[in-house]
């Protein structure tokens, strides 16, 4: 069969091409075409467009960006009626998906969406949409299996593609010293708005005598480069740059600052005590508050917190998002031996809530009998 999967951020990418591998195991004879990065080249087909060409976050992301999106949404479309393929299947990235849902439906083009939107967070509007224009979401998240049961919205949940993802990750200390690492997210506008307090705590951690011989590891987001991490780490000679070793960053480190987001879940399956960070501009701010109520909604902002359904590690939002308080949380997590124990005893049970081993093949499984129903 033909298979069409559209990813538009770096975490997509890594589920696309595990679900891939999956997809080639259950149908020897798939062919795939895709939207994404290296990962899902990787596993075979033929990429349409990289992912790092796509990827906008925030409402003056979008704007600056609505030109660039426009042109992106025509060639997809346009792909697609081009390839015929017997499914598109959407990887998360709601804000460009939603629209190629809406026109594979009109189009007779049979849809799944894989890791849906988090209407459950903001835009529960969409609920409707998904209900109309997919044959079937893919979730992930345990917490998701009352939500969408409560909305009448058929789904399919086979547990977390992370686990496979981190667990048969072949690991390697990236530096001998101690380190602290700092995870400033994957986008430029997350990179500029966490960096500067990350460098700030940095500073001040490094000062102390205690902290004086570790080193702060920034795991490189995949669709970055050197360049966009410069102007922060300059004349910190404690402070290095990473790419590609994200796992191993993360696996090693004594604690870790981390920017919300997938990475804050993978910190938890690898075990590493966090502290999470999220900051943006203050319009995006105050819509996410006020309008999509992603604050007032919704007790946590990161995954394995959702999924636990308490405070594991501390969450620092926009204004408490500061030097101080990030270095003070650190020196807790490495401090406070009693703190970090209850920590990592809550990340093994956030790991037993999201099911065992062998999701991606599990979902590629569940997918191919929908298509052949």
């Amino acid at each position: 069969m033909k298979y069409y999967l559209i990813a538009g951020e770096a975490s997509g990418d890594l589920h696309g091409s595990n679900l891939m591998k999956g997809l080639k195991a259950e149908d020897p004879e798939a062919d795939f075409r895709f939207w994404g990065g290296s990962m899902m080249e990787a596993a075979g087909g033929t990429k349409v467009r990289d992912y790092k060409a796509t990827a906008v976050m925030g409402l003056t992301d979008v704007i600056a960006s609505l030109g660039k999106i426009s042109r992106n949404l025509r060639d997809c479309k346009a792909d697609i009626l081009f390839w015929k393929p017997d499914v598109v299947i959407l990887i998360d990235y709601p804000g460009f998906n939603m629209k190629i849902a809406r026109f594979c439906h009109n189009h007779g083009i049979r849809v799944f969406y894989y890791i849906a939107p988090k209407t459950w967070a903001s835009r529960e509007g969409r609920n409707r949409k998904l209900k109309a224009w997919t044959d079937r979401l893919f979730i992930v998240f345990p917490f998701e299996i009352p939500y969408f049961e409560q909305r009448q919205i058929p789904f399919i949940y086979k547990g977390n593609p992370l686990v496979d993802a981190v667990d048969n990750h072949k690991y390697e200390r990236p530096v001998p010293q101690k380190y602290i690492a700092i995870l400033a997210g994957s986008r430029k506008g997350e990179i500029s708005r966490t960096m500067p307090n990350a460098m700030k705590m940095a500073d001040s951690l490094h000062a102390l005598p205690q902290y004086a011989g570790y080193r702060f590891i920034v795991a490189g987001a995949p669709a970055r480069t050197p360049d966009d991490y410069a102007p922060h780490i300059t004349g910190r000679p404690y402070v290095e740059v990473l790419f590609g070793r994200t796992y191993d960053v993360l696996k090693f480190a004594e604690a870790a600052l981390i920017n919300s987001g997938t990475a804050s879940l993978e910190a938890v399956l690898t075990g590493t005590p966090q502290v999470v960070c999220w900051s943006t501009s203050f319009i995006t701010a105050f819509l996410a508050k006020y309008v999509l109520r992603v604050l007032d909604h919704v007790k946590y902002i990161s995954l394995g917190n959702l999924i636990l359904d308490k405070a594991a590690f501390r969450e620092l939002i926009q204004y408490d998002y500061t030097p101080e308080a990030a270095a003070a949380e650190i020196r807790r997590l490495i401090e406070d031996l009693p703190f970090r124990q209850r920590m990592l005893s809550d990340y093994s049970e956030i790991r037993n809530l999201l099911g065992g081993a062998g999701a991606s093949r599990a979902v590629a499984k569940a997918m191919i009998d929908e298509l052949r129903k």
